[in-house]
């Protein structure tokens, strides 16, 4: 029955070395897809990609930039049964405009799964919920209940305010207790892209957000109190962008904002900080529920 089984429930999923290959026991070496499926990818692409790695994917994955995190959607296809999905992210990912499979409307293809019930994310803190950029956004999906974003009050404007429930530093943590209650019973998926965190605990390839890694690994004990967490993952981490289409790199160019020069080594020790703040308590409890080390089946 070996090839009824899942892999291990962790595992970091290397795609384009922005973690080192030791930081988790166990690893799965995919950079020969990186440079395909970075930043944007064809459905078929993406597809094909699946089939190679839905039979090892782990409920809890670490992965690569946030130019990956349209990957999130193929992740979440393994999950069984209803679920929620929470992500922390600086941006809310929810762009209607094309191509429909890349890292800032990922969103709206989680949503399209008919087991991912809702999506909420904390902590956008970037120019998407301003006018006019705004209108882009996959409104129909607020306005039916199935997705909700919590920005940071001090970095959007009056009108994005009063259309979202806006967080401030110092009153976010009693609305997200209030939040995480609010799903008791649930099933929740959990997504942490770590440009959500300040700039000085996370080099990423995109804009800074606000919070802490303390602020994080909080809001995930809260979670854990509240709902079942089936699975998750951690992406984000810097690494230096290698497209496989001019298509794909001339867009994501484009699209990136100009960051000041990174130093590798430094970035590497700085995310792996912060990793190791975030990913216990994403993962709490789960490998001794699980069995260190064993395999397991998707909830």
């Amino acid at each position: 029955m070996a090839d009824m089984m899942r892999p291990y429930s962790t595992a970091h999923v290397d795609l384009d070395g922005a973690w080192s290959h030791e930081i988790l026991d166990h690893r799965l070496d995919l950079r020969e897809w990186g440079p395909r499926v970075r930043y944007s990818a064809p459905p078929a692409l993406l597809d094909e990609f699946h089939e190679v790695v839905r039979a090892d994917l782990p409920a809890f994955a670490l992965f690569g930039s946030g130019d990956f995190h349209h990957l999130t959607a193929l992740w979440l296809r393994n999950v069984t049964g209803p679920v929620t999905l929470i992500s922390f992210d600086n941006h809310p990912d929810w762009d209607v405009r094309p191509p429909d499979w890349g890292c800032g409307g990922w969103i709206n293809r989680a949503l399209e799964l008919p087991h991912v019930t809702r999506a909420f994310i904390w902590g956008c803190g970037n120019f998407e919920l301003n006018w006019p950029l705004r209108l882009f956004g996959n409104h129909a999906a607020v306005a039916a209940g199935r997705l909700q974003v919590f920005p940071w009050a001090e970095r959007v404007g009056r009108s994005a305010r009063k259309r979202w429930p806006a967080l401030g530093r110092d009153d976010w943590r009693a609305a997200f207790s209030a939040f995480a209650q609010s799903l008791a019973g649930q099933r929740v998926y959990v997504t942490v892209d770590l440009d959500c965190l300040r700039a000085v605990e996370a080099v990423t390839n995109w804009e800074s957000g606000l919070f802490t890694a303390a602020d994080i690994a909080w809001a995930l004990d809260e979670l854990h109190s509240a709902a079942e967490v089936v699975g998750g993952d951690i992406c984000g981490a810097w690494s230096a962008p290698r497209h496989a289409r001019f298509t794909q790199w001339l867009s994501s160019r484009l699209d990136h904002p100009r960051l000041r020069r990174v130093d590798p080594a430094e970035a590497a020790r700085t995310n792996e900080r912060a990793f190791q703040v975030i990913w216990p308590a994403l993962t709490a409890g789960y490998e001794q529920y699980a069995g260190a080390n064993q395999r397991y089946a998707h909830p």
